[in-house]
């Protein structure tokens, strides 16, 4: 059975059977959002990946998975802050009850809402149920292409300063002398780039987590050039993600603001390819590395990158001449064609900051960080999954 065909199937059940169930016996009326929340648990699955409490010793703490129902109405609903969830939850019967709860009273208080969801970033629950609910529903799907991009990530954090231990390392390294070696000296060979080592470490078989664990992942200073070519700041992370065809986020890895794209290409590749097959891989010109697209070719996918014209002198005049002839005749090359398909990874970006909680980064630390952005790209994820077959 095809993706739209499974797809269908729920949710014609999602119709017919289960939202008005809901409307008419248990929760009242049910509003835009309130559908958009049904449809993403229904999907989630949460109460699968959270233990049950029956039996154990000790005090059994507020049941989780209404807290992490929770937070998914946090992200579909885009609400900016914890404390105004729980307004949300003791005002919005309907709501209340989708998530779990009967009566206002209770709706936990702020810090059983903070120590849950602290449980929820160190176990990853978010990012758990994302890669179940791919393969769930990419397992037989052929994805013709694969968009790869990162966003800036703003947080409400200092950022980190630089490991003195490192500076020190870096100072006690013996200079190499500038100019030709004098005859007979021997100079050592330059240390393998970071690219060059993920490469290594991916045709030797190690895991994406290996190659990811030399990546910094603290908040710390970015710097990018807009589309007008102004330089731009922030402090915080950086979200990398691979879209699929249809506007799906595949796989995301979060690192330091400061990260550059190029290093999480390879380690992002390997964990996509785990999760679906895919034809294409399209990567703008700060992935044009050599390592990167001969990974992309040892997947059995074929790169399409845009041509970085920096370093190479008359490059940047030289493909400008190309594209100008090419519109003169009015002809377009295939590669062009594919990688306008690229534009899915700028519009899953934009749906994410302004619709699920992208923008709205009130938590510290890169775990939590990215368990909140997780539940907005579950949110995501799941309504474009539905918006497909309807």
């Amino acid at each position: 059975m095809s993706l739209k065909e499974t797809l269908s199937i729920y949710w014609i059940h999602l119709q017919e059977e289960l939202i008005p169930w809901l409307g008419d016996t248990t929760c009242g009326p049910l509003g835009g959002h309130h559908k958009q929340l049904v449809t993403v648990l229904g999907m989630a699955r949460i109460e699968a990946f959270l233990p049950g409490w029956q039996g154990l010793p000790g005090r059994p703490p507020a049941e989780r998975a209404a807290l992490a129902r929770a937070f998914v109405a946090k992200a579909v609903f885009n609400v900016p802050t914890t404390r105004l969830l729980i307004e949300m939850l003791s005002a919005d019967k309907t709501l209340r009850r989708l998530c779990g709860w009967q009566r206002a009273g209770e709706v936990p208080s702020e810090s059983t809402f903070s120590r849950a969801f602290a449980a929820f970033a160190i176990s990853a629950l978010p990012s758990r149920l994302h890669a179940a609910l791919i393969q769930e529903t990419h397992a037989d799907r052929l994805v013709g292409h694969i968009s790869r991009d990162s966003t800036a990530i703003e947080a409400r954090e200092k950022p980190a300063k630089p490991e003195r231990l490192e500076a020190a390392a870096a100072a006690a390294e013996p200079k190499r002398k500038r100019g030709r070696p004098c005859k007979g000296d021997i100079r050592s060979a330059p240390p393998p780039s970071r690219i060059e080592s993920q490469l290594d470490m991916a045709q030797r078989g190690l895991s994406a987590a290996a190659m990811l664990a030399a990546l910094p992942r603290a908040c710390d200073v970015g710097a990018k050039r807009n589309a007008k070519g102004y330089k731009e700041t922030w402090i915080g992370y950086k979200l990398h993600i691979d879209t699929a065809d249809g506007e799906i986020p595949i796989s995301c890895v979060l690192t330091a603001a400061s990260v550059h794209d190029s290093q999480v290409a390879i380690p992002l590749a390997t964990i996509t390819a785990g999760r679906v097959t895919n034809l294409y891989d399209l990567m703008d010109s700060a992935y044009d590395a050599v390592p990167i697209k001969q990974h992309s070719r040892e997947l059995n996918h074929v790169p399409i990158i845009d041509t970085n014209p920096r370093g190479t002198a008359g490059l940047k005049q030289e493909l400008a001449d190309e594209a100008r002839r090419l519109r003169r005749v009015g002809h377009r090359m295939a590669e062009q064609i594919r990688y306008g398909e690229r534009s899915t990874a700028e519009r899953v970006n934009g749906g994410l900051k302004d619709n699920h909680g992208g923008r709205t980064v009130r938590v510290r630390g890169p775990d939590k960080v990215m368990c909140h952005l997780m539940f907005g790209i579950l949110s995501f994820t799941v309504l474009q999954l539905i918006r497909l077959v309807t």
